[in-house]
């Protein structure tokens, strides 16, 4: 049975340590758009002729789809064993996973800037014991009006506002933040990502991985103006 991958940072590893081979085998015009780097395209019903031509038998292959639930490339890995390749891998949660982490691409949406392109990534870190007065200080010394309060892992718990932390200065950072944040994942585009911060009036929000640790911070007046920026085609 392929071996099921879970963990983007594994496929990373197998390409650059044991000169893994990536195939996306959705659509062409899926991968066109975007694809991991390096990666062929391969459709399901060309893997018979198209494998053995493209892809060499003596190195680790991993095949990838659209996500979790999409059974392209489980039935891709079965075929490829079927076909002689030994080290088969299915990264199972896919391009959508690949995408959510604001890994790097290749293809025609790659000049797009998209939400993990332009956050802050210098965004001040606290945590909820941090005390109030610690937190301010460093908000001051940094020139940022929000902190973003994590977890030991940075996964995000909270935020924490200037302003709040000014008022409630006795105080340790997890009394003052505002838990339970919208995050939006790197793959947002920057214009409907707008429109929606816009219609919620939310002044910034954190830009997450897929295991909800911290990837930047956007703030709404930095997204207008990198939104103006944008040629009326990459808009949306």
């Amino acid at each position: 049975m392929p071996a099921r991958l879970f963990d983007r940072q594994e496929v990373l590893r197998l390409v650059e340590q044991d000169m893994a081979q990536l195939v996306e085998v959705l659509p062409r015009a899926s991968y066109e758009q975007a694809h991991l780097p390096g990666a062929v395209h391969i459709g399901l019903r060309e893997l018979d002729e198209e494998a053995p031509r493209q892809l060499d038998t003596r190195r680790p292959v991993i095949v990838y789809c659209a996500d979790q639930l999409c059974d392209l490339s489980p039935r891709a890995a079965a075929r490829l064993r079927q076909l002689g390749f030994s080290r088969v891998y299915d990264y199972m949660p896919g391009k959508a996973d690949w995408l959510a982490a604001g890994m790097p691409t290749e293809g025609q949406a790659v000049s797009a800037p998209l939400a993990g392109d332009v956050a802050d990534r210098n965004v001040p870190l606290s945590t909820v014991d941090q005390p109030l007065d610690d937190a301010l200080d460093m908000l001051d010394e940094t020139g940022h009006r929000f902190a973003v309060v994590v977890d030991d892992e940075e996964v995000i718990v909270g935020l924490l506002y200037h302003e709040d932390a000014a008022a409630g200065s006795e105080g340790r950072v997890g009394d003052a933040m505002r838990p339970g944040p919208t995050t939006v994942r790197a793959d947002a585009p920057l214009a409907a990502l707008l429109e929606r911060m816009t219609r919620a009036d939310v002044a910034a929000v954190p830009v997450t991985d897929p295991e909800g640790r911290l990837l930047g911070l956007l703030e709404r007046e930095h997204l207008e103006q990198a939104v103006a920026r944008l040629p009326e085609t990459a808009e949306g």
